[in-house]
């Protein structure tokens, strides 16, 4: 038997859909607790819980007397924060550049059991006929993107993304030689919360060509997944080489 989903709850995911969309970008006033609750039929008492939880997410501002506007993003963090690492090299006074290896969408079919289970996305979403040329065959369901982040024509950093292509549909359009995607992410989408590991290994051959070091050299893995409305919106792998890089902070 299928759950039914609050009334609360289906105003606070379209209202996440608006902004993921873009329909309701930072800044911006949302329809008031009148309009939403003669748009979903419920009462004002309603409405105003889910306009509360998601200001206590701090995905709303509610405004005395003004109304309810999305909120400014910031990115809560422990020891690593979602940094532009273009930001940090050119305010160590280093030249920065990044060069876009690949990007593309990925089908259902062609994830692998890792993404998979990142973005919970069951075997119910492949076709039964994966060779059938089908519209929900040929559906995006993530945007990846590889780039390499040099630092006085060094290469310093290689990232590999993947984005929920639905709550962040423009993604694979940017420009990421100019645009970061860190940056672009917490512009467009809500991030509420994260999780990350860091990790010593081994450099494949394919990321040691990347990184331009000997294969098997030491590099340093961070893995971070950030999520919004309890979902995945991004999960990140950033390969380092470990003679260039170090994590550091303050206590």
């Amino acid at each position: 038997m299928t759950k039914t989903i609050p009334a609360y709850q289906r105003i606070k995911n379209a209202i996440l859909d608006n902004i993921h969309s873009g329909k309701w970008q930072a800044g911006n006033a949302i329809s008031t607790e009148m309009a939403l609750a003669e748009e979903f039929g419920v009462s004002r008492m309603t409405v105003n819980r889910a306009l509360k939880e998601l200001s206590e997410e701090r995905v709303l501002e509610r405004r005395q007397g003004s109304g309810t506007f999305v909120a400014q993003q910031q990115f809560n963090h422990t020891f690593v924060e979602v940094r532009n690492i273009a930001e940090d090299l050119k305010s160590a006074n280093r030249d920065y550049e990044a060069q876009v290896v690949s990007k593309r969408a990925i089908t259902a079919d062609m994830l692998d059991n890792e993404l998979r289970r990142k973005f919970g996305i069951g075997e119910k979403s492949v076709p039964v006929n994966a060779s059938a040329q089908t519209d929900a065959s040929d559906e995006a369901v993530l945007y990846e993107v590889k780039i390499i982040h040099f630092a006085d024509g060094q290469p310093i950093q290689f990232e590999e993304r993947w984005v929920d292509a639905k709550k962040v549909p423009k993604f694979i359009d940017q420009d990421f030689s100019v645009v970061n995607t860190s940056d672009y992410l917490i512009a467009k989408s809500p991030l509420e919360s994260g999780s990350y590991t860091i990790r010593a290994l081994a450099a494949p051959n394919e990321i040691a060509e990347f990184l331009q070091i000997a294969p098997q050299s030491p590099t340093l893995v961070l893995r971070r997944q950030t999520y919004s409305a309890g979902q995945v919106v991004t999960f990140v792998k950033m390969w380092h080489a470990g003679a260039r890089y170090q994590f550091s902070g303050e206590l």
